[in-house]
């Protein structure tokens, strides 16, 4: 396992280097030029094909895991991951990619996952809709692609800063390779480790300095191995609550569906319409903002990857009890609410100006 995870960490590293090295030879399309959007927050244009060593990296260290196993699992999730990260890297290099077909292609990639390596839903923890998906295939069908891009969608919704998914998606690998070793799983956990690696390795160069991006290719890659690595634990353990997986991507599920409550029902706008007033948005206006002195270059990265941290943070209160409680399905519903009852908290306090003091740095001098 350790090799796995050094050899897609030293693939991703070198491969993002390669990008950035050489970015006067692509920048041209793979370029974020717009730095007027109301997400947009970073002072100079950057690369957003930050996917492309994030998928080399898993791709070695899949193979790896395939050459030592024999296992083919690890290159048909591959296989099944290619529309997901497709639709994404097209967006990421033409800018004329809508939010509907990048999700319509997620489904895709579940549906390909389903029929390919059989990884369905066949219970969530609620006895007559497990009746109903382990007699109704095409129900468990639905669900599943639904689950897996709305997952890979929330994952892409928190790819705001530096450093902000990658290191939440790292932090829910992690949990999910630890109960992947306690039921025995060593497939899954080598997948695990071979994404974490692939994450790592494109973070040395995205955080704290954001030479280059993820973009959507990257978001929906990671968030398609987190939806799958989820339902496959839950499908092939019984021993492993369904609500496991859930409190792990808690955080960015709640994310966007908080997002699509407060744009239908409370600005009165299409769920699908940008704004700039998630969590990590909100954080970053009412609470870095201020910290770091000037408007120049050095210090809007400077706060960009400042504003990381308060979610790495958030996130953590999710994932370290769904590694520690991964089969006790009252407790982890009991996590569940309260994350959801302190995410709505926090929210509201900060955009009534009523930031809690433990978020409050004080102000960096102006040089």
């Amino acid at each position: 396992m350790l090799l796995i995870l050094l050899f897609s960490t030293v693939v991703a590293f070198f491969l993002g280097a390669l990008l950035i090295r050489y970015i006067h030879l692509h920048e041209q399309f793979s370029a974020d030029h717009d730095l007027s959007g109301v997400q947009k927050f970073h002072a100079k244009p950057v690369p957003r094909v930050g996917g492309v060593p994030v998928m080399a990296g898993l791709c070695a260290g899949c193979f790896l895991l395939k050459y030592s196993t024999g296992s083919l699992l690890p290159v048909l999730l591959l296989i099944s991951s290619v529309p997901a990260f497709g639709a994404g890297l097209v967006e990421d290099l033409t800018k004329k990619v809508g939010p509907w077909p990048r999700l319509l292609a997620t489904f895709v990639a579940g549906g390909v996952a389903f029929f390919l390596i059989e990884a369905g839903l066949s219970r969530v923890g609620i006895p007559w809709v497990d009746v109903l998906l382990q007699q109704w295939w095409l129900i468990s069908l639905v669900l599943t692609v639904v689950a897996v891009g709305g997952v890979a969608h929330a994952v892409n919704i928190i790819d705001g800063y530096n450093g902000l998914s990658g290191v939440v998606a790292v932090f829910i690998f992690l949990a999910m390779a630890y109960v992947a070793f306690k039921v025995q799983d060593f497939e899954l956990m080598g997948i695990c480790f071979a994404m974490i690696g692939a994450v790592a390795g494109f973070l040395f160069w995205n955080f704290p300095r954001g030479l280059i991006f993820a973009g959507d290719g990257g978001a929906y890659l990671v968030g398609f191995m987190i939806a799958e690595i989820s339902v496959l634990l839950v499908q092939r353990h019984v021993e492993v609550s369904p609500w496991f997986p859930l409190l792990c991507v808690i955080y960015p599920v709640f994310e966007t569906v908080f997002s699509m409550y407060r744009r239908k029902f409370l600005q009165r706008r299409a769920i699908g319409y940008p704004d700039a007033l998630h969590l990590h948005q909100v954080i970053y206006k009412r609470v870095v903002l201020w910290m770091v002195g000037s408007k120049d270059a050095a210090h809007l990265t400077q706060r960009n990857s400042l504003t990381s941290p308060y979610l790495w943070a958030l996130s953590s209160f999710s994932v370290v009890p769904a590694m520690l409680f991964w089969n006790n399905t009252p407790v982890l519903i009991g996590f569940v609410l309260v994350f959801i009852a302190s995410y709505i908290y926090l929210y509201r306090m900060i955009v009534r100006f009523r930031t809690p003091r433990w978020m409050l740095l004080r102000k960096s001098a102006r040089p």
